[in-house]
């Protein structure tokens, strides 16, 4: 069996809008860019040497009906003028050799900014745990940021958060991914380069040379 271990993570975002409920979310992820996937939802480990990368570099990994990793946020409302968010949090350690934390969070009436703090906050909270880094949890996000950061042992914190506001009439749904890639587009390209690199057995080579000088 293959290694089932993600080589690479990208992040995305998107907002749907439509009448139909089921329609606004399929918008929200065409606006994300992961709509032609069979998605499966998985918990919250960042694996060790995955590599963080763009969207637009993680987008063209993804083949349209493939089986694709995916760790979302999702929120959704049919109220007009009500705020909504999704957000996903991550922290990563700075030993490459060990797993990072993702997490995932919806909220209403919040923006942007409160909802990517508070996933992002919960991401490095775990992360913190598992690296034995105290911090007290009456402290705020700012604060207990400064600590990790003093600490060495959490490299890099980020959010991505998808926020909008409901219209009246129709279905507004928001999600935020991180996109788990598997390394196969990787594999498949060095087979390939293999293939074209390799030397054509002698005695074919033989009989080319024979036929050419004939």
């Amino acid at each position: 069996m293959s290694d089932m271990t993600p080589k690479k993570i990208f992040l995305t975002k998107g907002v749907g809008r439509h009448r139909e409920r089921l329609v606004s979310f399929e918008m929200a992820l065409r606006d994300a860019g992961i709509h032609a996937v069979n998605y499966v939802q998985v918990s919250s480990i960042v694996p060790p040497n995955c590599k963080m990368i763009s969207r637009d570099e993680g987008l063209k990994l993804i083949k349209p009906g493939e089986i694709t990793f995916i760790v979302m946020s999702r929120n959704e409302t049919d109220e007009a003028h009500r705020l909504i968010a999704a957000s996903v949090g991550v922290a990563l350690p700075s030993d490459k050799e060990a797993y990072g934390y993702l997490s995932e969070h919806h909220a209403y009436g919040i923006t942007d900014e409160e909802c990517g703090d508070y996933s992002e906050d919960i991401a490095a909270q775990m992360l913190a745990t598992i690296q034995g880094v105290s911090f007290d949890d009456n402290t705020s996000w700012d604060e207990r940021q400064e600590v990790w950061k003093l600490s060495d042992k959490i490299v890099k914190t980020q959010n991505v958060t998808q926020s909008s506001i409901g219209q009246r009439g129709s279905w507004t749904t928001v999600v935020a991914a991180a996109v788990l890639i598997l390394g196969k587009e990787e594999e498949s390209s060095k087979e390939s380069h293999k293939e074209n690199h390799r030397e054509a057995p002698k005695e074919n080579s033989k009989e080319n040379s024979k036929e050419n000088h004939k």
